[in-house]
C-alpha cells in the first residue's frame, strides 16, 4: 500500500511541467539539479535552528534584555480554585456579571473577590517582557541573516534583475549549492516555528500566523521538490526585508525607546506595502501565471503554485490593514499604539479586564448609595440562573 501511495504521489505530472521527467533532473559531471531527497536535510537543521535559538534567546537576548533595563513585572499568584480554574480555562475574563455573581455564591466569595481572582489568574498566564524580547531578537536575527544571505546570493544571479529569467531552461535549472542551503535553511526555519508554536506569544493573528507558517512550509516544499527555486528565491527575499525591521520594532517598543520605534513603523509601513501590495502581485503572480507558460503547457504545480500565491497576498492584505490601523491611531494621537501583533488574550481580554473594573466600581458606588448589595446581587442571580431564566438588570 505505501509503495502504491508512493507511486502515485511521485507522478511527474504533478511536479514537473509537460514533457519532462525526473531522468531529466539526473545529475551531471557540470550540473547539479534539485531532488526531492534533499529535503531530509530540513530535519538537522530544525534541530539545530531550535537549539540555536534557545541558546541565543538564553545567553545573548535574555542578559541584553536586563541591560537594557527591561523588567518583568511582579505577578502574585492566585490560590487554587478547582471551581474558578474550570470557568477560567473555558471562557477567560469573558465571563458576564450574572455568570461572576454564581460563581461567587458556589465558591463562598465576594462578587469583586471573585472577579479579582480572575484577572490576577489571567495575568499569571501573560508572557512576560523578557520573554517577548527574547522573542523578538532570535527573529531579527534570523531574518536579517536569511535576508543579508539572500542579498549576497542573488546578487549575481539574472533573475533578480529580469523576473523573466526564471523560466529560462526550466525545469533543468542547475543549482548552485549556495542557493540550495540557503532555501533549505528557510524552509527549517519556518518548520521550527510549527514546532516551538505552543511555547511562543500568542497574538492577535495567531491563526493567519499558523496560516502563513503552513502556506509557506507547503510552497517552500512544493516549489524545491519542483525546480522552482528562482521565483521561490525572491518570494522568500520580499518577505525577509520587512520581517527583520517589524521584529526590531518590537525590541524598540520593549525597551522604551519609542521615537525610534515609530519612525522605523513608518519605515517599515511603506516597505511592506511596497513589496508585498505592489511588487508582489504586480511582478511576481503575473510571472508566474503568464511568463511560465509562454513555452510549455500548464500543469498542477501550475495551479498550486499560483493558489499558494494568492493565499499570501490575502494574509498580506489583511496585516496591512493591522498596520493602517496602528498608523491612523499614530496620526491621530501622536504616538504608537501597542505592538499590532501583540498578546492574543491580552488584547482580545483588555476590554473585558476594563469591563470588570468598572463593574467594581460600579459596585461599590450602589453600596454607596444604598441600592442593592453585590451579596444580594449574587443571591437574586443565582436564583435566576437556576431557573433557567436572565437576571433582570439593575
Amino acid at each position: 500500500m505505501l509503495s502504491s501511495l508512493s507511486d502515485w504521489l511521485w507522478q511527474e505530472w504533478i511536479w514537473l511541467p509537460p514533457n519532462s521527467s525526473w531522468a531529466d533532473l539526473e545529475d551531471r559531471e557540470d550540473q547539479v539539479f534539485v531532488h526531492p531527497r534533499d529535503l531530509l536535510a530540513t530535519v538537522p537543521l530544525v534541530v539545530a535552528l531550535v537549539t540555536i535559538r534557545l541558546t541565543v534567546e538564553r545567553f545573548v537576548a535574555l542578559p541584553l534584555s536586563r541591560w537594557l533595563g527591561v523588567r518583568d513585572e511582579i505577578r502574585r499568584r492566585v490560590k487554587p480554585n478547582p471551581t474558578l480554574e474550570k470557568h477560567f480555562l473555558r471562557s477567560g475574563l469573558k465571563l458576564q456579571e450574572p455568570q461572576m455573581a454564581l460563581l461567587a455564591t458556589q465558591c463562598g466569595l465576594t462578587l469583586r473577590q471573585t472577579q479579582r481572582w480572575f484577572r490576577r489568574r489571567w495575568k499569571q498566564d501573560q508572557p512576560s517582557l523578557s520573554k517577548k524580547f527574547c522573542e523578538a531578537s532570535w527573529r531579527f536575527l534570523f531574518y536579517l541573516c536569511s535576508f543579508v544571505s539572500g542579498v549576497l546570493i542573488l546578487y549575481h544571479e539574472p533573475w533578480l534583475w529580469d523576473i523573466k529569467t526564471c523560466w529560462k531552461g526550466y525545469p533543468k535549472q542547475n543549482l548552485k549549492p549556495a542557493l540550495r542551503w540557503w532555501y533549505l535553511t528557510e524552509l527549517s526555519f519556518y518548520i521550527s516555528l510549527l514546532v516551538t508554536l505552543q511555547f511562543d506569544v500568542k497574538r492577535k493573528d495567531f491563526k493567519e500566523q499558523v496560516a502563513h507558517h503552513f502556506v509557506t512550509i507547503f510552497l517552500i516544499s512544493f516549489s524545491y521538490i519542483s525546480s522552482l527555486l528562482r521565483v521561490g528565491s525572491l518570494v522568500l527575499l520580499l518577505h525577509d526585508c520587512t520581517d527583520y525591521l517589524l521584529e526590531a520594532c518590537k525590541i524598540l517598543n520593549y525597551v522604551h525607546f519609542q521615537v525610534a520605534c515609530n519612525t522605523l513603523f513608518v519605515v517599515f509601513s511603506l516597505l511592506f506595502f511596497y513589496t508585498r501590495l505592489i511588487l508582489f502581485p504586480t511582478h511576481i503572480l503575473p510571472s508566474t501565471y503568464y511568463d511560465s507558460m509562454e513555452d510549455r503547457g500548464p500543469f498542477f504545480g501550475y495551479y498550486f503554485l499560483n493558489v499558494c500565491l494568492v493565499m499570501l497576498i490575502l494574509l498580506h492584505a489583511y496585516w496591512f490593514s493591522l498596520i493602517l490601523r496602528m498608523l491612523y491611531k499614530f496620526l491621530r494621537t501622536g504616538q504608537m499604539a501597542n505592538d499590532i501583533r501583540s498578546d492574543t488574550e491580552e488584547s482580545d481580554s483588555s476590554s473585558d479586564e476594563a469591563a470588570l473594573e468598572g463593574l467594581q466600581k460600579t459596585n461599590g458606588a450602589a453600596q454607596g448609595q444604598g441600592t442593592v448589595p453585590a451579596d444580594d446581587l449574587r443571591s437574586r442571580a443565582a436564583r435566576h440562573l437556576a431557573n433557567g431564566h436572565t437576571p433582570p438588570a439593575t
